[in-house]
């Protein structure tokens, strides 16, 4: 359970200019340069060695200087998203790696690294098998067209954070090996699919976080897409961190004002703009840089929407949520999704039984006012599409989860209600099973046909 905290200031936005900050960024190399984490025992220091040399860590210094609280260690929520952990992996991984670092072996290291990674599922949801489009029988790397009015790319010069999530499910992005990355270099193969497939509404630039990238990067991927021949391409999307790991993006960067100007230059072009902003708490929003950063792209005509997972020892907590969203509406952000942790990395740390993620929700939702139960939830992003508890009943005598597609790879599947037996311990889709009987979900055979090749996915 998430520890109690004092809850946000109402804070008008700061007035005065904010002063340019250096950025600075520890990795795994680095973690004896990171001043608080001297206050740490060694065996502690050891440990985050340990699962910093399996799962991807970078962590910059306006996080440690302004987000974490170093007298609520290891609690603080910010500290567990972005510093590694000893539950991150199982007991038999850690103690696999904790010996091969005592050996001092870099082959044996990296031999039993990858060794343990292969087994942390990284790539989930199908993303490698199915989701990778053709064009003029060429695969397009960088490129994932799941559902049909849908696409993400991936940029190369966006394949990084300012900061990692302990819990992100891209951390295959990030480890160094390019059989598991997704990215991509050119505008023009982007530009030539969107071309193609005038089914395609929605663009969402993801990564890593584009916003890493100078706003030039960012000009050329999308400033074409303002032209006649983009028109069908209504909105443009952005996933980012930046606004917790870096409000500066926004307010002192260099190239800063030059990043609103093209935020504003697409939606004075009709582009519905929406950065997909990540927050898992409200300590996230608590500073007036990050305030500042907000109310800066607001007036670019952007909208900026939030999601996040429910995570263990972060935010499962209604309040955190009610706070959150509460919070988040008085910013003028539009809540948009509570998901389900996904089934990779680090998920046996993190991860929240349905049940139990079913009644965070629930009681989150009932302490704010409408305009902050847009937040849909809790969902899943699992291999068949987007599935989203509803809630648990009781029907013909048999307690079910009520279960509906939000998006699906078959776009006939949307907002199908089915049932699953209740199952106070499952965590994800593939260990509930249908109910009243039935031996298969509705959506079952035709998903294992996509798998197998047998038919495609309906995305064009």
């Amino acid at each position: 359970m998430t520890s109690v905290m004092p809850l946000p200031e109402q804070r008008a936005f700061a007035e005065e200019p904010f002063e340019p900050r250096r950025f600075l960024v520890y990795t795994e190399r680095h973690l004896d340069k990171i001043a608080p984490l001297k206050k740490l025992t060694d065996q502690q220091r050891f440990e985050m060695r340990v699962v910093a040399s399996v799962l991807p860590f970078r962590v910059n210094q306006y996080v440690i200087d302004e987000l974490i609280d170093w007298h609520n260690i290891p609690a603080d929520p910010v500290f567990q998203l972005t510093f590694p952990q000893r539950g991150m992996l199982a007991e038999a991984d850690f103690e696999r790696m904790a010996e091969a670092l005592r050996s001092e072996d870099k082959a044996t290291i990296q031999a039993v690294a990858s060794d343990i990674r292969a087994g942390l599922n990284p790539h989930p949801a199908g993303q490698q098998l199915l989701n990778v489009p053709q064009m003029n029988a060429q695969t397009l790397d960088g490129i994932q067209h799941k559902y049909r009015e849908t696409i993400l790319f991936f940029p190369s010069q966006g394949q990084v954070c300012h900061s990692y999530c302990s819990f992100c499910f891209r951390w295959a992005q990030f480890i160094g090996d390019k059989e598991l990355r997704f990215s991509a270099k050119e505008a023009d193969h982007l530009h030539d699919y969107l071309k193609q497939h005038k089914n395609i509404s929605d663009l969402l630039i993801t990564g890593g976080d584009p916003m890493v990238m100078k706003t030039q990067h960012l000009v050329n991927y999308l400033e074409p897409l303002m032209q006649p021949q983009f028109d069908h391409i209504q909105t443009i999307r952005i996933g980012t961190k930046s606004l917790t790991f870096w409000p500066q993006r926004y307010v002192t960067d260099e190239d800063a004002d030059d990043l609103l100007e093209l935020l504003s230059r697409l939606t004075r072009a009709g582009k519905h703009v929406a950065l997909m902003a990540h927050f898992n708490h409200w300590r996230e929003m608590d500073t007036d840089i990050a305030r500042e950063a907000i109310r800066r792209i607001r007036e670019t005509g952007a909208v900026i929407r939030t999601q996040a997972p429910l995570l263990r020892h972060i935010n499962d907590d209604a309040r955190i949520w009610a706070t959150m969203w509460r919070e988040q509406v008085r910013l003028g952000l539009v809540p948009y999704y509570l998901f389900v942790e996904r089934d990779t990395g680090a998920k046996q740390y993190f991860e929240v039984p349905l049940a139990r993620a079913w009644d965070i929700y629930r009681e989150a939702m009932q302490q704010v006012s409408g305009l902050g139960r847009t937040a849909r939830g809790p969902s899943m992003s699992a291999g068949p599409g987007k599935v989203e508890i509803q809630g648990v009943s009781e029907i013909n005598g048999e307690k079910v989860f009520v279960l509906r597609f939000i998006q699906a790879r078959n776009p006939e599947w949307v907002q199908r209600p089915f049932f699953a037996q209740y199952d106070e311990n499952a965590t994800w889709l593939d260990q509930l099973k249908p109910a009243f009987g039935e031996e298969k979900f509705f959506f079952e055979d035709e998903y294992q046909a996509m798998l197998s090749g047998e038919i495609s996915p309906r995305v064009v």
